[in-house]
């Protein structure tokens, strides 16, 4: 029965160093995270053990696993009625699901098949200087208020047109913008105006 007790003040100093080793790595102490990280390694390991990770292997995992003890260094609380150890516990777990989640979810899928517009196309050479991205076509205008200073400017440009233009001018731009036919352009009298290149 001895070797409870020793085992108990053991445990109690463990607690105390972790605790310890927690608040000076908070503090920017890397080397009490690289005593915390070698501490929990074999712990780690042994959690991610216990995982599969599709497309993955058993790295992926305990690389997830120092994540989440990472995260218990960051977040772990001494007021909290628990230890550091099994809160690490927890952390390091709940990492290793939740990444074996996000795997399985195919959430990214499509960016990870994605195709890149600053690559060569397929079938062409790689030295070539066309891009799919210089081979697709621009993008349409959505812009709203590109829409409405185009609409502005077509009314004026249809404005200036209707009233500077002869009856004759008026007629020939309609034809040739393919709103009318030459049997539909009357022609009336020659206007005399300022510009010079009108018969008077």
């Amino acid at each position: 029965m001895a070797a409870r007790p020793a085992t108990a003040a053991q445990k109690a100093q463990r607690e105390l160093e972790d605790l310890q080793l927690v608040l000076r790595a908070r503090n920017g102490d890397g080397g009490a995270l690289d005593v915390l990280i070698r501490r929990y390694n074999g712990f780690v390991r042994l959690k991610a053990s216990s995982y599969f990770l599709a497309g993955g292997d058993s790295d992926d995992l305990v690389q997830e696993g120092l994540i989440g003890l990472y995260k218990a260094v960051r977040d772990f609380r001494a007021d909290k009625e628990t230890s550091f150890r099994s809160f690490a516990e927890l952390c390091v777990t709940r990492q290793i699901i939740t990444a074996i989640k996000t795997a399985t979810r195919f959430k990214h899928a499509p960016l990870n098949t994605y195709v890149s517009f600053s690559h060569t196309p397929a079938g062409q050479e790689s030295d070539s200087e066309c891009t799919l991205g210089d081979a697709l076509p621009g993008p349409s205008v959505d812009d709203p208020s590109v829409c409405v200073i185009s609409t502005q400017e077509l009314q004026s440009l249809v404005f200036t047109l209707g009233s500077g233009l002869s009856q004759l001018e008026a007629g020939l731009y309609r034809v040739t913008n393919g709103a009318g036919t030459l049997g539909t352009v009357r022609i009336g009298p020659v206007r005399t105006g300022s510009r010079p290149y009108e018969r008077s």
